[in-house]
């Protein structure tokens, strides 16, 4: 396969960055994207990443790598987010490691090839759906989770057999330029790479074509990243934001609804694309509710979060001085509202009496900002949420089944969790993606594998049977097609055993 032009790729990247193993600091190489691109296309066509032995290798080492620099992933992030230990710990690094755990476990039964339905022309062949790698593929990291982000879609695309090349958030430059040292490191020279692009670059990084694309991000950076794809045909996954509702019935317990709403709310200072976005409130709850979430929050961050060791802080200004826009500019503060500029902090916030109409509903919140609408019953919170786009996740809580179930049924999201909130986000067995508005595509464990794998559908065939098959052959003849035309109308009935082709 010949190598595309590069288009003018000195204007977006400028230099590579890459630091040696035992380098203190970062050093610039002004080495070309296209360049990686070759390298990473010559090693996929070469055949180095389709044997299973390899593949494990890569994952274990993914593994290895999180391991032997869990202290310097803590650092990194503490710097970039002031993000905890224990959050750093449990949200990025188990989370990647799970991932990569379970696709080695599972490897082998995923690459095998599977079986499908036979017909009566095909009894005596084989029919079968082989996995195969889809080339050299790019993930775009997002800032607000840039470890898991990075690595899980990277777990997926090494278990399928790809080269990948990915590119981990700007705004997160501590855990950038630490993923820019270990990467080469642990994963193959080759095969696998770092680079650092803007978001604004990335369209030209895309259009140097890519055998898949996989962003993480915003719904407006989503659109940009998905129409330069489109200009090479280049299919994509996009794991979009948008506003997750959360419903709270009047028949649930508050204490614990409070409590799980609360730390998926305020963790990572609310900088999430799946923590609840806003609660719809049953009238009746609601002020249980805002009682109960001020002393949740005294019991989580003390009286006073700035001090807090488990409390983080907004990733830049930008989103900073956005969200404190839309915080001053909507509702009515209950709980919290301080910010400090020099720190980037925002106090763990909880808005009543908000309108529809305010800035803080119209778009994703990135910050510890917690809305709170009320409603007089389910029926109003359905068609409140089904007058929205339709958003990454959408959580209940209510001890009633029927309400959950309706909740379930009658809206429309990428995923669904009754009673607590994120868990279905991150589990291996699940998959996880948008629909709509929020995204295409989905990844985590078998999914992830089949995101980054083409499903080559193969019929080794006999050559016996003519017997039947010629009735397909011209010179046509009624007679034949009468002979098809029934045997057809009998696959109808049992399921395609009959068809002659």
């Amino acid at each position: 396969m010949s190598r595309p032009p590069s288009p003018t790729p000195a204007r977006w990247f400028k230099a590579l960055r890459r630091t040696r193993l035992g380098d203190p600091c970062l050093k610039t190489y002004p080495l070309e994207s296209v360049d990686l691109l070759r390298r990473a296309r010559v090693a996929f066509q070469a055949g180095r990443t389709l044997k299973e032995n390899f593949r494990l290798a890569q994952l274990e080492a993914v593994v290895q790598m999180l391991e032997e620099h869990e202290c310097d992933f803590v650092d990194a992030l503490g710097r970039d987010l002031h993000k905890p230990r224990f959050e750093t710990v449990v949200s990025e690094l188990i989370l990647v490691k799970n991932e990569a755990l379970y696709a080695i476990n599972n490897l082998k039964k995923w690459m095998q090839p599977q079986k499908v339905e036979r017909n009566l022309s095909t009894t005596l062949d084989d029919c079968l759906v082989i996995s195969e790698p889809l080339g050299v593929v790019l993930i775009i990291g997002t800032w607000c989770s840039p470890v898991q982000m990075c690595l899980v879609p990277l777990v997926g695309a090494i278990a399928a057999g790809n080269c990948a090349i990915i590119s981990p958030s700007e705004s997160t430059v501590h855990t950038t330029e630490l993923l820019h040292r270990l990467i080469p490191s642990y994963l193959d020279n080759e095969c696998f790479h770092a680079i650092l692009a803007g978001l604004s670059d990335l369209p030209e990084v895309i259009e140097l074509k890519f055998d898949h694309v996989f962003f993480t991000g915003n719904k407006e950076d989503g659109s940009k990243i998905a129409l330069a794809a489109a200009r090479t045909l280049t299919p994509v996954t996009l794991i979009l934001g948008g506003k997750n509702p959360c419903y709270v019935d009047q028949h649930c317990d508050i204490f614990t609804t409070v409590q799980r709403i609360a730390w998926a709310r305020f963790h990572n200072a609310g900088q999430s694309l799946v923590a609840p976005d806003y609660i719809l409130c049953h009238t009746d709850v609601k002020a249980r509710l805002v009682q109960a979430l001020k002393c949740c929050l005294m019991e989580f961050y003390g009286s006073n979060p700035q001090e807090s060791h488990s409390f983080g802080r907004i990733v830049n200004l930008e989103i900073f001085n956005r969200t404190r826009g839309i915080l001053w500019r909507s509702g009515k503060v209950a709980v919290g509202g301080h910010v400090i500029e020099a720190e980037k902090y925002i106090a763990p916030t909880v808005l009543t009496d908000v309108a529809e109409s305010d800035p803080v509903m119209q778009k994703e919140i990135f910050g510890p900002v917690l809305p709170i609408l009320t409603v007089n019953n389910v029926d109003e919170a359905i068609s409140f949420i089904n007058k929205q786009e339709k958003p990454l996740c959408v959580y209940a809580y209510s001890t009633n089944g029927k309400v959950i179930s309706r909740l379930m049924s009658e809206t429309c999201s990428g995923s669904f969790c009754s009673n607590d909130c994120i868990l279905q986000s991150v589990m291996v067995a699940l998959p996880f993606g948008g629909v709509g508005a929020s995204g295409m595509g989905s990844f985590h464990g078998r999914y992830s594998f089949d995101t980054f794998s083409h499903k080559k559908s193969c019929l080794l065939r006999s050559a016996r049977f003519e017997c039947v098959t010629y009735l397909r052959y011209p010179p046509f003849e009624d007679r034949n097609l009468s002979l098809m035309t029934w045997a057809s109308s009998l696959s109808q009935k049992s399921q395609g055993w009959c068809q002659i082709m």
